[in-house]
């Protein structure tokens, strides 16, 4: 039986790919404490050996169906689109986990569910995922899930579901990383920093997203899971989150929704990207995955 060993909310912004002198000129002098907690979140993964990491990627959006690489292999360099000048050059080599995204399938097939494995050499990366890849994995396989953009929020909930259904039918052990931000209101292109140092919170892009964010690593501090989706719909879909949220709940929906208590540990400071809330979260769970909903 297969297992999800843990999880974690992980920043994959552009500005953690740049040079070390870089982000010390940006940083006033001191880095982003997202790199340091790169390492810090590489020594948890190490400490339940996982031998898949299945990234829920709020870049990759999809429209009527949620999908699932199901490539075994994946090798290239990467350009954003979006940032063509600042996020260039990133070599990508590493394993898929085919097996599982077929079983993903597979399950989805049993209730109707619209989701799909889909194997195509041309599939595009995106920098949540690569970014993800290239700063914190050692050997593991790697699944990537998308982001289905027409769906409501309890949607995506329902995807966990099937991915933790599919995870306890397989013989893996599994780390769900939902990679982006909480608030994700990017900063006017010539907008003035409230602070010297890009990173600093007090350059998120209002008061008041700062301050949702920090109630909402509080709550997943003390694991009330069921607190933050109570919140969803009226408060961080309308912020909104990164991807709508789709990495957070998506993520969840496979440890057991509202009935998931495990409590989360920061393995970083909360910053700012470009008026973006960022953080490293670790959740420590034990055999949480559900099944699917009757």
């Amino acid at each position: 039986m297969g297992q999800i060993v843990g999880a974690a909310l992980v920043s994959h912004h552009p500005g953690l790919m740049q040079s070390d002198d870089f982000r010390l000129e940006v940083g006033a002098g001191r880095d982003s404490d997202l790199i340091a907690g790169f390492d810090r979140l590489r020594t948890k993964i190490d400490a339940v050996a996982p031998d898949v990491l299945m990234i829920f990627d709020t870049h990759w959006f999809t429209t009527g169906y949620h999908l699932v690489d199901a490539g075994a292999h994946y090798a290239g360099s990467y350009i954003s689109d979006e940032m063509p000048w600042y996020l260039y050059g990133q070599q990508y080599d590493y394993r898929g986990a085919p097996e599982l995204a077929h079983l993903i399938q597979s399950v989805a097939e049993e209730t109707n569910f619209p989701a799909l494995a889909i194997d195509a050499p041309d599939l595009p990366r995106h920098y949540a995922t690569i970014n993800v890849v290239n700063r914190l994995r050692a050997k593991e396989r790697i699944l990537t899930a998308s982001n289905c953009q027409n769906c409501k929020w309890d949607h995506y909930l329902r995807m966990g579901r099937v991915v933790g259904e599919a995870i306890r039918r397989s013989d893996a052990r599994v780390v769900l990383l939902a990679s982006g931000a909480l608030s994700h209101k990017f900063n006017d292109i010539e907008v003035e920093q409230r602070h010297e140092r890009i990173f600093d919170p007090a350059n998120v892009s209002s008061e008041a997203n700062r301050r949702s964010d920090l109630e909402a690593i509080a709550l997943f501090e003390q694991g009330r899971h069921d607190l933050i989706l109570d919140r969803f719909p009226a408060e961080y879909a309308r912020i909104p989150w990164e991807g709508l949220g789709g990495h957070y709940l998506q993520m969840i929906g496979a440890l057991g929704g509202a009935d998931c208590h495990a409590r989360g540990e920061p393995l970083s400071e909360y910053e700012n990207a470009r008026g973006t809330g960022n953080i490293h979260i670790w959740f420590d769970v034990v055999d949480q995955v559900a099944g699917i909903a009757a």
